[in-house]
């Protein structure tokens, strides 16, 4: 499923294509995965995308043009969800249409704008409004820009473990089980500690190779794992550098150690036994202190010695 590199590079390569053009005509195919079709139908045509942006595994098409009852201009927006197998690219008329394409937007550049999904695991719908601001309130931080002192607030105030709190997208938005294997790896931790249980310099150091990461897979366009293609039709380059996310059995890049697979909130983990400790072993770890070297004087050494 699409995370948040591979929605930012789609998000990207669509505003270059789609800022300022015009929806003339809106077809629909299945509509099952769609909130609201005979809106979708009726209120994108003569809509105007103002620009198209990221917005934690979501792309918003922000809209000019969409009017309330009243007749009074609100701001508006198409809310897509690529789901598992869904893309989006604007593609030439004359092109013969893909199977399962189930939504076809003419423009007024003379090219269509196509959403393709063949397990239409996907979401599709129109907001405007008020049903907008509530919508997005429901995510949490995105995770590009949060800072280090929100990061420590919503880890460590958590008794749940880290690896679920990354996927939660009430706490972060766009995270998903891809670069939170791969962050965690990084950092150096177990997917199934506590995250109130972490200390701060862990905390500090998956916020910084969270954040490191994201950056990177954005550059290198996302990672195709299997259906994922950008704007233009390409696949990403990212999974070419994963270092825990689907290793299972091979060697860490660190320690030489088989990376193992676990299941935490549900979902395959693909981690380190040695470079990232289970919480029983970090706890440990914490526990044993270092016994200071006593050092003693010769003088003391025969006072002891007359003492005794």
């Amino acid at each position: 499923m699409p995370e948040l590199p591979e929605v930012e590079t789609l998000a990207r390569g669509l505003q270059r294509e789609l800022a300022g053009r015009r929806v003339l005509s809106v077809e629909l195919g299945k509509t099952d995965f769609m909130d609201n079709p005979g809106e979708i139908e009726l209120g994108l045509p003569g809509t105007q995308i103002q620009r198209v942006e990221r917005y934690g595994k979501f792309m918003l098409l922000r809209l000019h043009g969409s009017a309330a009852a009243d007749g009074v201009a609100q701001e508006s927006a198409l809310l897509v969800h690529l789901g598992m197998t869904g893309t989006m690219m604007p593609r030439p008329v004359a092109e013969p249409r893909a199977k399962h394409t189930h939504l076809v937007a003419l423009l007024d550049d003379g090219r269509e704008l196509r959403y393709i999904d063949p397990r239409r695991f996907g979401r599709i719908a129109l907001l405007a409004g008020e049903k907008l601001r509530e919508e997005l309130l429901r995510f949490g931080a995105d995770p590009l820009q949060i800072s280090v002192e929100e990061f420590l607030h919503r880890v460590r105030g958590r008794q749940a473990r880290i690896k679920a709190m990354l996927l939660d997208q009430g706490v972060l938005r766009g995270v998903g089980n891809i670069y939170a294997d791969e962050s965690l790896w990084k950092a150096k931790i177990h997917p199934a500690r506590i995250g109130a249980r972490l200390a701060i310099e862990e905390v500090k150091s998956l916020h910084r190779a969270l954040q490191q990461i994201l950056e990177k897979a954005i550059v290198l366009r996302g990672s195709s794992i299997s259906d994922f293609l950008d704007a233009e039709g390409e696949p990403g380059e990212y999974q070419l550098h994963h270092k825990a996310y689907g290793r299972e059995g091979k060697a860490c890049y660190r320690c030489k150690t088989p990376i193992r697979r676990i299941v935490v909130a549900g979902r395959s983990s693909f981690f380190c036994p040695k470079c990232q400790k289970t919480p029983r072993e970090a706890k440990r770890r914490r526990r044993v202190k270092p016994v200071p070297r006593r050092v003693t004087s010769k003088g003391a050494a025969k006072v002891a010695l007359r003492k005794g």
